[in-house]
């Protein structure tokens, strides 16, 4: 098995154990796409869910719990949300899918957040995900070992290396993901934005921390500061920032 094809199989082997379900909400985001039109400067859709969710996060608990086998079955609470973003990256001559973390999202400005996106789309790999290349050069064995011991042992350590959430999406590339594998308690996608605004966003979630009546609650919200809180942001940056053309 190539190398870069090792965390893949992981996070597969890691999802088998977690029931997850998905639920989408078809969300207008027409004031949130003209106001990022308007900016001097790039802010991807990705950092405005990144932050919007990590600020619904912190209104939920169940969003920053955590299912732990060891040593009996329990949910562990964690205290603030760490953001998961899966990002491709060609490194030696392979295609490798790797996660960036970022702490507390709630807490940075877009222009914060995005230079952290820039930096794991394109800062060096070998800098920027040094310990995940060093963990799929371990035979699989002890990698499935490593990632046992990070998900129960660990405590709060777990979310720095994994993250609370995860983000992934492929709408860069015409394309919607609406049920991704993962291990994580909540995941978000979202697919291409329309031209009247539109956009379907899904979240995936562990069944067996939550139902599907609080995380149709949580898309709401989530609606509900993107047209908020996340464009006032934005719109206060636009009146500060250069005109630029519409990316």
């Amino acid at each position: 098995m190539p190398r870069s094809r090792a965390l893949v199989n992981d996070v597969l082997w890691l999802h088998r154990h977690v029931p997850t379900c998905s639920h989408t909400r078809e969300m207008r985001l027409l004031e949130l796409s003209d106001s990022r039109r308007q900016l001097g400067e790039r802010i991807s859709w990705a950092t405005f869910f990144v932050k919007a969710y990590a600020r619904v996060s912190t209104r939920y608990p169940q969003l920053l719990q955590t299912w732990r086998v060891w040593p009996f079955a329990h949910l562990f609470q964690h205290a603030v949300p760490v953001a998961s973003i899966a990002v491709q990256r060609r490194y030696q001559n392979d295609d490798w899918l790797l996660w960036g973390k970022i702490q507390q999202p709630h807490e940075k400005s877009l222009s914060e957040l995005q230079s952290l996106l820039d930096r794991f789309t394109d800062g060096p790999v070998e800098e920027v995900f040094r310990q995940q290349l060093q963990l799929a050069m371990l035979p699989t064995p002890l990698r499935r070992f490593v990632w046992w011991c990070n998900l129960n042992l660990c405590g709060e350590k777990r979310v720095k290396r994994t993250g609370t959430f995860l983000l992934t999406t492929l709408a860069g590339r015409g394309a919607d993901n609406a049920h991704p594998p993962s291990f994580l308690t909540s995941s978000l996608s979202y697919a291409p934005l329309q031209a009247d605004g539109r956009c379907r966003v899904s979240l995936i979630y562990d069944h067996r921390v939550m139902d599907g009546a609080l995380v149709a609650d949580c898309l709401a919200e989530l609606e509900e500061e993107l047209n908020g809180a996340v464009l006032a942001e934005l719109r206060e940056l636009a009146s500060t920032s250069r005109p630029r053309a519409a990316a």
